[in-house]
């Protein structure tokens, strides 16, 4: 496998920062790989943006085609105030729907990543057939994978005026850092500028309330959790899912639940925390390689 992926990343070609105009909101995107090559559609975590897939632009572009955009409200793309765009996940996925459309790209496999998950399950729902394959890193889809602080997010959920602290702590550098460093036995290996930076484009004006709208309908999410596991059921598709296990917000348990709905489910248990390309790139990298060559059809290289 190391091998393959050494292969692969020789053969990586450069990734371009673009942009395009989405029913009036500017979204920045990230692509890298050949046009014609098989397409994996990266959708971003919270708080971060499509900068987290770098890792994986420059290690599988020699063999498909990559595109990552950043969300409205999030990294390069626009932000418009709350009052010109309802920030619910509803309408995040309606628009990286558009995006896709926009751009031609109608067959492609989704990379899952934290808020990934609510807005690809949106968009497998509404396009299965344009569904090759789904890939889950961290991205919770069952009741048993939320970790010990949604309780308290669910009282923000009952009350948002007088739960408005979780806001704070959801938007603060400290809830950033803890987001990447999690329970990791090794925070030596964390990078500090991934949350600096993070902490950077929540601190610009206007994100606390686009955040604290998108934290409050996060319950819609949870409330689709049973609609996700029926279409898993119901279509099966090919499912490599990858696991920081040191992540507290999506515990173990919500890894191995993918398995009941789609019995033939990959699942690895990584040494890592919630975002799994901070310390595991090469593992994510290697693993996901694998997964796609085996049902693209690509030889792998000769060691």
């Amino acid at each position: 496998m190391a091998t393959l992926l050494a292969a692969a990343a020789l053969a990586s070609s450069p990734v371009t920062y673009q942009r395009v105009d989405v029913d009036g909101v500017g979204i920045f995107y990230r692509e890298a790989g050949p046009k014609d090559a098989p397409v994996v559609v990266l959708l971003h975590g919270y708080p971060s943006s499509s900068r987290m897939y770098e890792p994986l632009l420059h290690r599988l572009s020699g063999r498909y085609r990559l595109i990552a955009p950043d969300y409205p409200g999030f990294g390069h793309s626009d932000a418009p105030p709350p009052g010109q765009y309802i920030y619910t996940f509803d309408r995040l996925a309606a628009t990286t729907d558009a995006f896709l459309k926009q751009l031609k790209i109608d067959r492609y496999t989704l990379f899952l990543q934290d808020y990934g998950g609510p807005v690809g399950f949106r968009i497998a729902m509404k396009n299965p057939d344009k569904v090759q394959a789904i890939i889950v890193q961290n991205a919770n889809a069952y009741s048993e994978g939320l970790g010990a602080k949604w309780t308290a997010i669910a009282d923000y959920w009952a009350d948002r005026a007088l739960h408005g602290d979780q806001v704070d702590k959801f938007v603060s550098l400290e809830g950033a850092r803890q987001r990447h460093i999690g329970l990791s036995p090794n925070p030596e290996r964390y990078d500090p500028d991934s949350w600096t930076d993070e902490y950077a484009f929540l601190s610009r004006p206007g994100q606390r309330q686009i955040q604290a709208d998108l934290l409050y309908d996060y319950r819609t999410n949870v409330a689709a959790y049973p609609a996700w596991q029926a279409w898993l059921r119901e279509h099966r598709p090919p499912l490599l899912v990858m696991w920081g296990r040191y992540d507290p917000s999506f515990i173990v348990p919500g890894a191995e639940a993918y398995a009941r709905d789609v019995p033939g489910a990959e699942i690895h248990l990584l040494d890592a925390g919630h975002f799994a390309l901070d310390e595991k790139a090469d593992e994510v990298a290697s693993l996901t390689l694998d997964f796609l060559d085996r049902r693209s059809g690509k030889s792998n290289p000769a060691p």
